[in-house]
């Protein structure tokens, strides 16, 4: 890997540091230490009402349907459909463009993981046509018949385009290094399932 970032790699950390500082700053502090002390400990399951997917959570809830459900075209609109998405997660690495997410989710689902998870102990930031959701996932998955729990730290940011919230970046980590290899092995493992 070369040392040298690329523009485009500088101009994406830029933004995210910006957008970070630019949302820190124009929130009242009082809002900004309430909502680090009350994470939302209701889960965001994917079974909610969608609604009106200009907001915050019903863009969450799309995603966690879409992932639930193993709705690759659900999912495929929760994503923007720009170069600018990235994904760092526990199974792709880290994968950018807009053709990326797809790809990981359609991995994912075919697998015989059969994995289920919910977003909860989380916080909502919003600075303009941005905001990011901090939280937790715990679900799910299958390791031949034995069912298994799954925990992973989460972030995941939306950008408003043309009305509507649209994930531009996911980083998921499982601090459990165990758990995590164990994951992995079976997300990958070559006995897919057909997709509905």
């Amino acid at each position: 890997m070369s040392a040298v970032l690329s523009r485009r790699t500088l101009t994406t950390l830029a933004m995210f540091g910006l957008i970070a500082h630019v949302a820190l700053l124009s929130m009242p502090i009082g809002t900004v230490n309430a909502q680090a002390m009350k994470p939302i400990q209701e889960p965001i399951t994917g079974n909610e009402e969608l609604g009106d997917l200009s907001q915050p959570p019903q863009a969450l809830a799309q995603f966690y349907r879409a992932f639930n459900t193993r709705d690759l075209k659900m999912m495929d609109e929760n994503f923007a459909h720009s170069d600018e998405v990235a994904i760092d997660n526990p199974l792709g690495g880290i994968r950018r463009g807009a053709d990326e997410p797809h790809k990981m989710y359609e991995g994912v689902f075919k697998s015989p993981a059969d994995v289920h998870v919910e977003f909860w102990d989380y916080t909502i930031h919003r600075s303009g046509d941005v905001f990011w959701a901090v939280g937790r996932e715990r679900g799910t998955y299958l390791d031949g018949q034995i069912v298994k729990n799954l925990n992973v730290r989460t972030t995941r940011i939306f950008q408003l385009i043309n009305g509507r919230w649209r994930q531009m970046h996911h980083h998921g980590s499982i601090e459990d290094a165990k758990l995590l290899g164990d994951y992995q092995d079976v997300v990958r493992s070559p006995s897919p399932k057909t997709l509905r």
